[in-house]
Parts: C-alpha cells; structure tokens; sequence
C-alpha cells in the first residue's frame, strides 16, 4: 500500500545512494492521490505500478476505503 508515499521515498533515495540504479519501479496494489503526488515529487524518475487509487485518507493516513487494516493486521491482532 502507498498511503502518504513517506516511507518509500525514504527507502528509495537511501538505495540510490548506495547502488547504481538505472531504472527505479514501484508496485502497490493500492494507492492514495496524496502518496502518489509525494512519490512523483520527490522521485519523478520513477514509475508507478499501481492496482488501484484511492482519493481519500482518514487523519490517522489510512486510505479510504482501502483495504482496511491490513497493514497492520497482516501482523497479527492488535492488543
């Protein structure tokens, strides 16, 4: 999932960094307009796979509708 688009672009300018990337590709199943516009701005070189967009986030950057949690659930039940 790209939600806010924070976290890949993080990773993505630490490995182009460190390696000699030619071409830089990024699979989400889902996506929000807002991940998808930071992603663009801060790596526009690199081109998006995505499954589906999502227009909205709730305040807590959860993609509306989404896939509910399943980011988080993927990892068990939360306490």
């Amino acid at each position: 999932m790209l939600a806010t688009g924070q976290s890949i672009v993080e990773v993505c300018k630490e490995l182009l960094a460190q390696y000699d990337i030619k071409e830089l590709h990024i699979a989400a199943v889902i996506a929000s307009t807002e991940g998808i516009e930071h992603v663009r701005a801060n790596l526009p070189k690199a081109h998006l796979w995505l499954g589906a967009v999502d227009e909205e986030m709730t305040s807590k950057a959860f993609i509306v509708p989404g896939l509910g949690d399943a980011g988080d659930l993927a990892f068990g039940e939360k306490m």
